[in-house]
């Protein structure tokens, strides 16, 4: 035979592996044993894991500062040995108390605080930075609620001893004492942050609230205690000093509604990242050293520890398979709905779903080092970053409150000089109307409310952004540079083509070309070895094995390799060319087989394209972007998948190093590139676009180098990608026209523009209606971005 002439079998019984299950014995204390007058027994904390530990089944103990520490296994002992300081702290191991944890505001995300608070820029509500999976109560919206349902109480009669317009001294008094605790107490958050705006020069909605019930309600309190003060002009026909109890009460009342259906809406906003948080599980089953198997908290979970992940539990951690045969459903991270087989070596990655078998794993990253806690820490930090829209809203903003009490100046003025009588309460009703219609909340939410929404949502669907700009700039993409390898295709070569030339089998040149492959580590060697395994091939042993960089392998008196190998051996290809370049100009790559200086067979390799690459390619063309593909392959390989594909334009035998050159020369015609690669070799690529695309499954290296990191990794995501940014756009682009629009038509009808045409004023309670309803729509319109078909 051909084999026995040039090669010497050789036979590897193949390796076997595993670790031995856990031991099913345990130490057990039957406490229902115990007789009545039994002493009970003692337990003792393990400072590590804190797990409870008898003194006398304690795996280790040890001494520390003339205390004795218990411990259940011997890594807790020797972690607590290294370092015992670093869990006897107080804030070792346990979690961080409401006050300790950092607060932000959506607003403004400059500002940070430990603790809850207000924004001393806007005065919102600040929430806090980290988001968790547990539906704790808002303080803001508790304290919220509180003084609103008690205003509503105590406001009501007084709009109804309003509306009765009888002067009797009493209800007027009854007015007073009504409404005093809903303006002073129930509202008086507003007057605080009314009164903070000031001190740091940063005047808000607050103010405007603030100034209007603070000025309604002291007019009427100094009316009501000292009368004498107030000329004949300022009096009634019945003698009286008009009051103005009833809007200030309701306007505080209907002000604090607006408050709590904002923070409703705003906790919604978070779901998103609750989502997220809510995959991974709450408890760990480790396995001791000495076999012990015990429940523990998620965050006991260490490197290096093992677990047991039985069927229906989620994989609590990112890990290795040590033992066991098992299907994972992975769809929160590929999206496909088909379990993935797992068995000793694979990788687990934490917050996946163990359908069937059980197993046993090693933790390698726990925390926030996990997949997912990088998906959360991201979506995190992009909800809380601007986008360079938001601009537009600051500066107006910084204009818009000064301007305001411009205009309830002019409009006290205005009607105190030639308004009809009474002429100072006309004065005074417009004024405060101007003041509290002319709410510059709805402005301020209308870009951020959207961007956390947005961020959420793609987050949801594989797409993670790291910031607001991201968001933006993608809008106006108008030409995607694509990677090849992993990105259209699969990134893992396959076996397509066996040639046997010179009267030789297929079975003999693939087993002649595996056997060359073994002491490969290139990825065509991968293919072809794959394929001998498959078809069951003895593989022999190759001395004087050599490789030949760029060109291929040698060994005894066989090559394998390309055409450039042939080349410099001297060896004519002959009537293996023309078949050859057939195979090429099918996307294959092609390997000649040569033994004694003639050619005996052709191996082709092709990297199959990804099934869902021609569906986004037509989606990407239907979205009017222009599709460059770039590769290291030879052009003839790179125009074959390009044809399959409908690609536009092919840069070919590009190095690693010329990509970005590339990205470069795009964007010096004046396009707007976006670069899709795997985020490892393309990382300068990514870098240089406008916006850089990391495919795969959000490993650290694509994480850092990309602006968005496709989870799924695959080009439907870009798909999703585009279509988030352009809906989340549009979504602040009406967030902004309802607010301008809403002050534009809100600021003249309070002032009483529309009086002398239509006799129509509005009432200080219907503008504090209204400016509630504004942000509040503002706030509902970018809820509709959860909705949003990707």
């Amino acid at each position: 035979m051909l084999r026995n002439t040039f090669f010497m079998v050789a036979s590897t019984p193949p390796s076997e592996g595993g670790v031995p299950g856990p031991s099913s014995s345990a130490n057990l204390v039957q406490l229902g044993s115990l007789s009545p007058l039994a002493t009970p027994p003692v337990f003792e904390t393990d400072p590590v894991c804190k797990m409870h530990v008898m003194p006398e089944t304690a795996a280790g103990k040890y001494e520390y500062k003339g205390k004795t520490y218990y411990f259940c296994a011997q890594r807790c002992l020797e972690r607590f040995r290294a370092d015992p300081e670093s869990f006897l702290s107080s804030k070792a191991g346990t979690p961080s108390p409401k006050s300790d944890v950092p607060y932000t505001c959506p607003m403004h995300p400059e500002i940070n605080q430990i603790g809850p608070g207000a924004c001393p820029k806007c005065g919102m509500a600040l929430e806090p930075e980290l988001v968790t999976v547990d539906d704790e109560e808002n303080p803001e919206l508790a304290d919220m609620t509180r003084r609103f349902r008690v205003s509503v109480v105590l406001a009501i009669p007084v709009l109804l001893i309003a509306m009765s317009g009888s002067p009797i001294p009493v209800l007027r008094w009854g007015q007073f004492l009504l409404a005093t605790p809903v303006v002073l107490w129930a509202g008086w958050p507003f007057f605080e942050r009314a009164w903070a705006s000031i001190v740091n020069r940063s005047l808000n909605m607050f103010t405007l609230i603030g100034m209007g019930t603070g000025t309604a309600y002291s007019f009427s309190a100094v009316a009501m205690l000292l009368p004498g003060l107030f000329p004949a002009g300022l009096r009634a026909a019945s003698g009286y000093v008009p009051i103005y109890f009833e809007p200030a009460a309701v306007i505080t009342s209907l002000v604090l509604l607006g408050q709590v259906l904002e923070l409703r809406a705003r906790g919604r906003t978070g779901s998103a990242i609750k989502a997220l948080l809510g995959l991974a599980p709450k408890t760990a089953r480790r396995i001791s050293a000495d076999g012990i198997e015990s429940d523990i908290p998620l965050e006991h979970v260490h490197v290096g520890d093992t677990l047991r992940i039985r069927p229906g539990e989620r994989i609590p951690v990112d890990g290795v398979a040590v033992d066991g045969h098992s299907s994972i459903d992975e769809s929160m991270v590929s999206g496909e709905p088909i379990p993935v087989e797992k068995q000793m070596g694979d990788s687990l990655i934490g917050g996946t779903i163990n359908t069937t078998g059980t197993l046993v794993m090693r933790a390698e990253r726990v925390g926030r080092e996990t997949l997912l806690g990088q998906i959360v820490q991201m979506v995190s930090q992009a909800q809380r970053s601007r986008a360079p829209i938001q601009r537009l809203a600051d500066v107006v903003s910084a204009y818009f409150v000064p301007a305001v009490f411009v205009c309830a100046l002019a409009t006290f003025i205005v009607w105190a000089a030639i308004g009809p009588e009474p002429r100072l309460a006309y004065a005074l009703l417009n004024s405060i109307a101007v003041l509290i219609i002319a709410c510059p909340c709805a402005l301020g939410l209308a870009t951020p409310m959207s961007i956390m929404v947005g961020v959420g949502r793609g987050a949801t669907a594989g797409v993670l952004v790291r910031n607001a700009e991201v968001l933006e700039v993608l809008e106006k993409v108008d030409t995607v540079v694509i990677d090849k390898t992993g990105t259209l295709t699969q990134g893992k070569p396959v076996l397509t083509t066996v040639i046997a030339l010179d009267g030789h089998s297929e079975n003999e040149i693939l087993g002649l070309a595996a056997s060359l492959e073994q002491g490969s580590e290139h990825p065509l060697a991968s293919a072809i070895l794959s394929a001998a395994a498959k078809r069951n091939l003895k593989l022999a042993a190759v001395s004087e094995f050599r490789s030949i960089p760029g060109k291929g392998i040698a060994g005894n008196n066989a090559l394998l390799g390309n055409a450039q190998l042939l080349a410099e051996f001297n060896i004519d290809s002959g009537v293996a060319s023309s078949q050859s370049e057939s195979m090429r100009q099918d996307g294959q790559t092609v390997m000649f087989l040569a033994i004694e200086n003639k050619v005996v067979g052709l191996i082709g390799v092709a990297d199959p394209i990804k099934e869902t690459t021609p569906e986004a390619i037509r989606e990407l063309h239907k979205e009017g972007l222009r599709i460059v593909m770039l590769t290291g392959d030879s052009r003839t390989t790179a125009e074959a998948v390009a044809r399959k594909l409908g690609i536009d334009e092919i840069r070919a035998e590009v190095l690693p190093a010329e990509k970005s050159r590339v990205v470069k020369e795009l964007q010096s015609q004046g396009r707007i590139v976006a670069m899709a690669g795997d985020g490892v070799n393309d990382a300068p690529a990514l870098a240089q676009a406008q916006v850089g695309i990391a495919m795969g499954t959000g490993t650290d290296v694509a994480m850092q180098s990309a602006g968005v990191t496709l989870v799924k990794g695959d080009l439907t995501g870009i798909v999703r990608a585009l279509r988030l940014s352009r809906a989340t756009m549009r979504n602040i682009r009406q967030n902004l026209v309802l607010a301008f629009v809403y002050n534009a038509l809100g600021i003249p009808i309070a002032a009483g523009v529309l009086y002398p045409v239509a006799g129509l004023l509005l009432s200080p309670i219907i503008a504090s209606a209204a400016m509630t309803f504004s942000s509040v729509s503002v706030i509902g319109n970018a809820l509709r971005l959860r909705r949003v078909r990707l």
